[in-house]
């Protein structure tokens, strides 16, 4: 659950860009995975975005549920709170690409 700097001023700061994803593919053994899980949904999209134009990643599995069906993960405070606002949460689950 990264932070989502929900103030469009603020995306910029968002964790998941580019220069991440690279700096986690040159970390990540051939095969290693990066579970992210959101429960803001403009964030969702960001996230979408940034996997889709990254060479380093494929989607292996993406859910969006109602905290009924979380992927293989622990449960944090932020999701319970999101749940507690009536968000959705959408989990994923990327997979290093072999380059």
């Amino acid at each position: 659950f990264p932070d989502p700097w929900h103030k469009k001023r603020h995306h910029k700061r968002r964790i998941v860009q580019p220069r991440f994803l690279e700096l986690c593919s040159d970390r990540l053994a051939r095969g290693g995975a990066m579970h992210i899980a959101t429960d803001w949904a403009n964030y969702a999209e960001h996230i979408d975005e940034a996997f889709a134009d990254s060479p380093h990643f494929h989607c292996v599995e993406r859910r969006e549920h109602d905290g009924d069906a979380p992927l293989d993960r622990p449960v944090t405070k932020f999701e319970r709170r999101g749940l507690r606002h009536g968000h959705r949460i959408v989990d994923w689950l990327f997979e290093k690409n072999d380059l």
